[in-house]
């Protein structure tokens, strides 16, 4: 372990960060709401400190396994640490809690917020909070790859650890290609949804700032009441559309981008996302039916908007979804730990891995009939070799026990059960908004300081996928 190879990058992510400062900097002079000396201030100390720590270090040759684990780790505490203070030292949020946990719910697409009134903070501010998540949508490590030449072959390490996702894609031999390609069609679809959402009537800024948390599946919005701040259908559709995109694999974007749309259908886990969403949907509209709501178009759109919006684990909202019938909300339960795709913005367990574990019960089903059989798990024309079956079933295993685990604790805490299985639900899957009392009308605001520390330790496992911050508390990784 050679943690002045850990510091040099930190640093130069640190640089990174202060650069994109610059964003709400000129915004704030331009709105004049008096918060650009804060965000001038903290971009000249942080390019200092982050000069200082490339002077003392130096550049490395390679990474190590470890040092990619423990770097990408710091580098997302850290970031939060470093994002939260514009939020504090204006006073919007004074507390280092909740800053740091509304920074945190930020970078790690999350959008749980304590916020009670959003619409009350200068715009500038309202600008970095959504570009946290922007940034963190597709991944600040993976931005250092794609931009950052003297990584080398130690940014395949990075890489690894930060994407999301059983199987990392590869659209180049050199991984900062891969990363370039990404962070480009996240690009291309930023600025397709700024422009029909001002289209369709929202302001610039507004377009910004709801397409910055639609692409990173993040949720924050610059309204109190969400995406129901605005009640055009087109407006809706469009966000239903680029959630939709988002939850989904980058990679088959840009061979679709490229013309090659047709390996959307031969995509295995593309195909079970959609049926999942046409599935639960469907489910969701019947009960509601059956309960006495009469069929209409907004019905429709309200409950195939929340269903995209938590399957992909964005978290935007429409309406209140705890008014629904019970099954539909245990659906909407069920979706937050299903997540996106691989290689997408969207948090959870990831389709893959669920279709899996399905693939996995029915073939030990079949072993009880045929003990002496071998029923393989097939994805499409490939078959899934037993390391990544083992590897998938001890992902799902862990979640599992990370969710019981941090119940416990925060019904420890003094939390009703509700609120507790929503809340960890909530911020392990990078959703936002759960049930009970951190629910769609709800916030974070009420939760113990002891508590927003634990959820926000939810939120960073379970953005970079639980092992890569887990394996910082075993013995055999700093040997």
């Amino acid at each position: 372990m050679r943690l002045s190879n850990v510091l040099y990058l930190l640093s130069s992510l640190w640089l990174l960060l202060s650069g994109f400062l610059l964003l709400p900097f000129g915004f704030s002079i331009y709105e004049r709401d008096g918060l650009h000396f804060i965000y001038l201030f903290q971009m000249i100390g942080m390019g200092a400190l982050s000069l200082l720590l490339r002077f003392v270090t130096q550049r490395p040759i390679e990474f190590q396994i470890r040092e990619a684990f423990l770097t990408v780790t710091l580098c997302w505490v850290t970031f939060s640490f470093l994002g939260a203070i514009p939020f504090m030292v204006s006073g919007y949020i004074p507390n280092l809690t909740d800053a740091y946990f509304e920074t945190m719910s930020g970078f790690t697409t999350t959008g749980a917020t304590i916020l009670k009134d959003i619409e009350a903070l200068p715009k500038s501010l309202l600008l970095w909070r959504n570009m946290t998540q922007w940034l963190g949508g597709m991944g600040v490590i993976a931005l250092a790859v794609a931009i950052l030449p003297f990584l080398g072959v130690g940014g395949v390490q990075l890489f690894k650890a930060e994407v999301p996702g059983p199987i990392k894609d590869k659209l180049s031999p050199r991984i900062s290609e891969t990363a370039k390609i990404l962070w480009g069609v996240y690009f291309i679809f930023t600025f397709a949804e700024i422009l029909l959402l001002k289209i369709g009537g929202l302001s610039l800024f507004d377009s910004i700032c709801v397409t910055f948390g639609t692409l990173a599946t993040g949720g924050y919005t610059p309204t109190n009441n969400s995406i129901a701040a605005y009640s055009s259908p087109y407006v809706h559709y469009v966000i239903i559309l680029f959630m939709f995109i988002a939850g989904g694999n980058f990679s088959l974007h840009f061979w679709a981008l490229k013309g090659r749309v047709r390996y959307y259908l031969s995509n295995p886990e593309f195909l079970f996302f959609l049926g999942v969403i046409l599935l639960t949907t469907g489910l969701v509209l019947l009960a509601r039916l059956l309960r006495g709501d009469g069929l209409s178009e907004e019905l429709f759109r309200h409950s195939l908007f929340q269903i995209v919006s938590i399957v992909t684990t964005t978290g935007f909202v429409t309406e209140d979804y705890e008014r629904w019938p019970f099954v539909a909300q245990i659906l909407l339960l069920a979706l937050m730990m299903f997540g996106g795709c691989t290689s997408s913005t969207g948090g959870g367990m990831k389709q893959v891995r669920v279709m899996v574990v399905f693939k996995f019960i029915g073939s030990e089903l079949k072993k009880l009939f045929h003990p002496h059989g071998i029923f393989p798990i097939r994805m499409g024309d490939r078959t899934v070799n037993e390391p990544l079956v083992l590897n998938i079933m001890g992902f799902v295993a862990t979640y599992i026990l990370v969710f019981f685990l941090s119940v416990l604790v925060m019904t420890g805490l003094g939390l009703d059960i509700d609120t507790s299985v929503g809340a960890v639900a909530a911020t392990l899957g990078n959703v936002g908004p759960g049930i009970g009392g951190v629910g769609p009308v709800d916030n974070y605001s009420h939760i113990p300081a002891l508590g927003k520390w634990v959820l926000s330790f939810l939120m960073l496992v379970g953005r970079l996928e639980l092992f890569t911050v887990l394996v910082l508390f075993t013995r055999t990784f700093w040997r």
